[in-house]
């Protein structure tokens, strides 16, 4: 941005929030010729000043710097739409991208690689293995998100939505887990990394799963599987997928284009259109069969440091490290409270650096939250179940909902003690408070 828009930029915030000069340069200990200089574009404030009109104007730091750099805002958000087969992608692709494109999004689809390859004569049969055609796939893939990312970055509109149909994790439910982690070593990367590289995953479930008389495999001359075979795939690609942060299956207890409408609405909650709600339960259990967990294709297990930065106003902010045997991301978390069941939540991935840069702002009232969290995909459901070392009879389970009368399905295996949505002494931020034992002690009295 050119020194005079930035003198634009500032003079508008200014005017927004109602202030004169003098006031300004009042709060900032400078002149009012600063001031003026700097909305004329003649000059601009340091980063001490920066700072401090960040707190005056109500807007964040980054944008500030981002404006003052020439920075332009995009909103790149990149999600994976999967399912069993005959799920009716497809036609959800279409839909998604009629129902963004009207909204102001650039909508960007990666066609699915399996297809392109096997209807052009690259199958698991033509190829000499299995293993190699997966890793044709792989590459491929990688190939073309990474285009659809570079071109993403060139594009005029400040809001992009890339779609892939299929991600890198669906090659798994095709593989033998010894090929699986074959390819990652191949390739030098790891689950969690690929996993987590989308920012949500939406499973269309099988019409082989509940709507069996409208199953069929004329409408693709890649899919070969039977009602039986399509029912375990669609489960393999759930497990697959299993242990991703914003992980949503829509099922077909609805007619098929009800079912479509559930996804746009779960797309849209998840870009923040109007804002990002997210409707969340939480249930104290008995600690549950860890091993019995642990053996669950449909589960899967993740160790997360959670760490509470400075607040601003009535915002929540985290940080947190989540991943499994030394491979993690990172994730910024601002939340905002609506009622007990809905807050505004915003996330945001950062590299290891900015996490690192971040734990500076920690607040050192509140202690590190260390958990294990087993995500379990379970009749079309998935549920988050958390594992604290300072309890040994308890565990947490959450999950997230699509609206807030929705029926949970608990799976049998877990025994629920009571709900403790509106419990506060179970939030993760008040357990930061208390001291591991004192923590220890107020549970079990329960």
């Amino acid at each position: 941005m050119e020194s005079i828009d930035f003198g634009n930029y500032l003079f508008q915030l200014r005017k927004d929030n109602h202030l004169t000069q003098r006031f300004v340069a009042y709060q900032l200990d400078v002149s009012d010729k600063a001031v003026s200089k700097w909305e004329m574009g003649k000059s601009k404030p340091d980063l001490d000043k920066l700072k401090l009109l960040s707190t005056l104007y109500n807007v964040p730091l980054k944008e500030l710097l981002d404006n003052q750099n020439g920075s332009k805002k995009v909103q790149v958000s990149k999600i994976v739409l999967t399912g069993g087969p005959c799920a009716g992608k497809t036609t959800a692709l279409s839909w998604i991208h009629n129902y963004f494109s009207k909204r102001g999004y650039t909508v960007l689809l990666v066609p699915e690689t399996a297809t392109e390859l096997i209807t052009n004569g690259v199958a698991p049969w033509t190829c000499e293995t299995n293993y190699d055609y997966q890793s044709f796939q792989f590459r491929l893939q990688k190939i073309k998100e990474q285009i659809f990312d570079d071109a993403a970055k060139t594009m005029k509109n400040d809001k992009i939505l890339i779609v892939c149909d299929r991600g890198i994790l669906d090659n798994k439910a095709y593989m033998k887990d010894v090929e699986f982690k074959r390819i990652l070593k191949e390739f030098g990367t790891n689950e969690t990394k690929e996993r987590d590289s989308y920012d949500a995953i939406f499973h269309l479930v099988s019409a082989a799963k509940g709507k069996e008389e409208v199953y069929t495999l004329a409408n693709n001359m890649a899919r070969t599987e039977s009602v039986e075979e399509a029912k375990n795939l669609d489960d393999r690609i759930i497990s697959a997928w299993t242990g991703h942060p914003h992980f949503r299956i829509i099922d077909n207890s609805t007619e098929f284009e009800e079912k479509l409408e559930r996804l746009l609405k779960e797309i849209t909650s998840f870009l923040g259109e109007p804002e990002p709600f997210e409707i969340e339960r939480k249930f104290l259990i008995y600690y549950p069969n860890i091993k019995a967990l642990e053996s669950m294709p449909n589960c899967t297990k993740v160790d997360i440091s959670q760490t509470y930065l400075k607040g601003k106003d009535d915002i929540e902010r985290r940080v947190r490290a989540r991943g499994i045997d030394g491979d993690y991301m990172y994730y910024l978390t601002e939340k905002r409270k609506i009622s007990n069941m809905k807050r505004i939540e915003t996330e945001r991935k950062l590299t290891q650096d900015e996490y690192l840069a971040l734990l500076m702002e920690s607040d050192n009232r509140l202690h590190t939250i260390h958990k294990t969290r087993y995500c379990l995909s379970e009749n079309n459901q998935y549920f988050e179940i958390d594992i604290y070392p300072e309890w040994s009879h308890q565990a947490i389970m959450e999950i997230e909902l699509s609206r807030e009368d929705e029926v949970i399905k608990t799976p049998e295996f877990i025994k629920i003690i009571k709900e403790v949505t509106d419990h506060e002494c179970y939030k993760n931020y008040q357990m930061a408070r208390e001291m591991p034992r004192e923590l220890v002690r107020t549970r079990t009295k329960d």
